[in-house]
C-alpha cells in the first residue's frame, strides 16, 4: 500500500496540550498502534503513514470532539478509542461522554468509559433485576454504586444495600483476627470505597448511622423482605445456588438489584456450582431481568490488564480445547 497523508485541525492550544498528552505520550500511543508518524504543524496534526492513517486521522478527530464536549484523555480511554477506531465504531465515543451516571462528593462526573459499560448501565435503568458479569477493572461494582447513589439523591429508593458473600481464595474468616464486623470489613473494602468516594465520608458516615446505607455479609439478608431500597450484591460468583436463589427472593415494593461477578474468580469448594452462572443460566429472557456481559475490552483500570485478561482467557479455552 502507499503512503498517504492526512491533517486534523485542532481548535485551541489547549487542546492541542491535551491531545498530544505529558511529554507526547498520547501520540506516541497512537504513532506505535498505527504505524505512523504524526507531526504537530501550527494548530495542526498531519499523519503520515500507510494504513494506519485513516485509524489514526478517525482518533485524532474524535479526540478533539471529545476534549471540546468537556471529555478527558488516560491512556485506557485512547487504547479504547483506537480499537473502536480499527472497527469503524469511533463515533460511538460521543455516546460515552454524554452521559453522566452521577457526580461524585468532590463534583466529578462519573461517565461510562466504554461501550459495554454503556450497554450496563443504560440495562440498569431499564430493568427491575441486572446481572453484570465480567472480568476484574471493567468497573461493575462502582457504576452499579454510582447508579444507586443517583437513585438514593432523587429519592427513587430510600435505603441503599450492599451485600457480598464472605468468601475469599486462601482464606476463611475463622482465620482472620478480631470480631465479625472486623472481618468481613475486607471483604466489603470496595464498597466502602465506592459509596465515600459518591457521598464524601462525612454524609457516607451520616447515612450508616441512620441506617438508610446498610452494607452487610450475604448470610444477613436471610429471612428479610427489602422494600424501597437499591441492593447490589457483588461478588456474587461466590453465591451458592441456594444463597442465589435466597438472595433474589428479598426483593420486595419498590425495590431495584444489582448482581454483579466474575465467573473465571470462583472460590467456591470443587463439587459447588456457582449460583451467578446457574442464575444466568435459567433467567435469561425473563422480562424485567437483564443480563449483561462485559469483556476484556471493557477493562478500565491500566491497559495492561486487559492484556492479562485476554492471555488467561485464551489459554483457559486451550485447555478447554485439550480436555
Amino acid at each position: 500500500m502507499e503512503k498517504s497523508t492526512k491533517t486534523v485541525q485542532v481548535k485551541s492550544t489547549a487542546e492541542l496540550a491535551e491531545i498530544v498528552g505529558s511529554f507526547d505520550e498520547n501520540i506516541n500511543v497512537i504513532m506505535r498502534e498505527t504505524d505512523t508518524v504524526i507531526t504537530v504543524v501550527g494548530d495542526k496534526l498531519v499523519i503520515d503513514g500507510k494504513e494506519g492513517v485513516a485509524v489514526a486521522e478517525s482518533v485524532l478527530s474524535k479526540l478533539s470532539n471529545l476534549i471540546a464536549s468537556g471529555g478527558h484523555i488516560d491512556k485506557s480511554s485512547l487504547i479504547y478509542c483506537i480499537e473502536l477506531a480499527r472497527e469503524n465504531n469511533a463515533e460511538d465515543i460521543r455516546k460515552l461522554n454524554a452521559d453522566v451516571v452521577c457526580i461524585t462528593s468532590q463534583g466529578k462526573p462519573v461517565k461510562c468509559k466504554t461501550l459495554g459499560q454503556k450497554n450496563y448501565v443504560d440495562s440498569i435503568r431499564k430493568n427491575t433485576i441486572v446481572f453484570g458479569v465480567g472480568p476484574a477493572g471493567t468497573g461493575k461494582t462502582y457504576l452499579a454504586v454510582a447508579i444507586a447513589v443517583s437513585a438514593f439523591k432523587n429519592k427513587q429508593v430510600e435505603k441503599i444495600i450492599l451485600t457480598r458473600p464472605a468468601v475469599e481464595a486462601g482464606e476463611r474468616l475463622g482465620f482472620l483476627p478480631g470480631d465479625l464486623q472486623s472481618k468481613v470489613d475486607p471483604y466489603l473494602r470496595p464498597l466502602y470505597d465506592a459509596l465515600q468516594e459518591m457521598f464524601g465520608l462525612d454524609n457516607y458516615q451520616k447515612l450508616i448511622e441512620k441506617g438508610a446505607i446498610e452494607i452487610a455479609p450475604l448470610a444477613y439478608m436471610r429471612g428479610r423482605t427489602l422494600n424501597n431500597a437499591f441492593i447490589i450484591l457483588d461478588e456474587a460468583q461466590n453465591c451458592t445456588k441456594e444463597q442465589m436463589k435466597m438472595f433474589l427472593t428479598r426483593m420486595g415494593d419498590g425495590s431495584r438489584m444489582i448482581i454483579t461477578g466474575d465467573v473465571t474468580q470462583i472460590d467456591l469448594p470443587i463439587g459447588k456450582t456457582s449460583g451467578l452462572k446457574h442464575a444466568v443460566s435459567i433467567l435469561n429472557g425473563i422480562d424485567g431481568i437483564g443480563i449483561c456481559n462485559l469483556t476484556y475490552k471493557d477493562v478500565v483500570r491500566h491497559p495492561l490488564v486487559g492484556q492479562i485478561i485476554k492471555a488467561y482467557a485464551k489459554s483457559e479455552e486451550k485447555r478447554a480445547r485439550k480436555s
